[in-house]
Formats: C-alpha cells, structure tokens, sequence
C-alpha cells in the first residue's frame, strides 16, 4: 500500500540536490549563529616543528602558545641564535614588549645565561633601538624587572676543590687558577649584563 501512496512521486536527481542545498537554508539563523562558533572551537596544531621565518614564528606565537610559560618555554627552546636569525630583518613590532614580559614572569637560576643570550641576540637585531622606544612603561618596567632579577642571580657553579693528597702545593695553585678564571668570567658577565642595560634602557 505505501508503495502505491508513493508512486507518483520522482526519484530526485544529483542537480536537483545541490540546487536545493545551494540556494536554500533550511534556518538561515542557526546557521549564521554556527559560523563564528566553530572558528571559536578550532584546536591549535602542535608544534611539530620549530619556526625558521618570522612568518612561521608569527603563526606560532599567536596561535599555539596560550599561556606565558609555554611562551618561556618556546624562547628558551629556539635559543638565541636561532631568535636572532628569525627577526635578522626586523623584529615585529610589539614583539619585543611580549618578550620581555615573559621573560621577566618566569626567569630561573639555571635559565640565565640562555636569557642572556636571547637579550644578546635581539639587541643585534635591525631597528632594535626604534622597537625599544616604542615600549610601552608597562614593558620597560617588565624589563627593568627583568634585569634586576638577573643581576640578582649569581652563576650556578660548584667550587673547585682538588682531592690530590700528594700535592697540596699544586692543589692550592690550581684552586687560585680557578677563583681567578671564575672571577674574571663573572666579571665579563656582568660587563656583558650592563651593556645590554644600555641598549634596553634600563637605568
């Protein structure tokens, strides 16, 4: 019987389809109301890679890294050499604000030397000097406070003790060898600490 009901209607042919979902909406409303809903709930793709352009960094930077410490992270990962290749051309602006602030919230003893390096890398960047006049108070006192945590972290290094008995001559010459080299590279550092005060201009 449902067979006869429904023999005159006609089988509906591929065009007939697509005709009918290209020019009607069944509820225009929720489907607007969709659109930016789904770009909302768009899962960032893992870092499969490290960036090697600053479009790639860009891309990264903005999407894949949410909080401050995946940022630290990220900075700390490519290093300073690789930061200084990336922005060689020109560091984006605003960029170096958002550094430093991150730097500045989750600086660590055992990160200071690669910190270094990283401020050591930007400040060789083309048109350095025209980004940091452009920070903002808030991010010259992220790198003020930066620096003085930096400053405040002495080297993480063991002291040198000679275990040789049979020569405490030769023990007490090279333990005052060590204090001299580690004294003049902590004064290196520091030299190296107040230059890049100068270029970031941290009084």
């Amino acid at each position: 019987r449902n067979i006869v009901l429904a023999s005159h209607l006609k089988p509906l042919e591929k065009k007939d389809k697509m005709d009918k979902r290209r020019n009607v909406l069944w509820n225009p409303c929720a489907a607007h109301a969709k659109t930016p809903q789904a770009s909302d709930m768009e899962i960032p793709q893992e870092l499969d890679q490290l960036p090697g352009t600053s479009a790639e960094f860009y891309r990264d930077w903005r999407r894949c890294l949410k909080s401050g410490k995946e940022k630290y992270q990220f900075l700390l990962e490519l290093g300073g050499k690789a930061l200084g290749r990336i922005f060689q051309a020109d560091l984006g602006f605003g960029l170096l604000g958002e550094f430093l602030t991150v730097l500045a919230e989750n600086v660590c003893h055992e990160d200071r030397d690669a910190v270094l390096q990283i401020l050591q890398s930007l400040s060789g960047t083309k048109r350095f000097g025209l980004n940091v006049d452009l920070l903002s108070e808030l991010e010259k006192e992220s790198g003020s406070d930066l620096f003085r945590k930096l400053q405040s972290m002495s080297p993480n290094r063991d002291c040198w003790t000679s275990g040789h008995p049979s020569g405490p001559d030769r023990s007490e010459a090279g333990r005052e060898a060590h204090l001299m080299d580690t004294s003049l590279q902590k004064e290196a550092e520091e030299r190296m600490v107040i230059e890049l005060m100068k270029c970031y201009q941290v009084n």
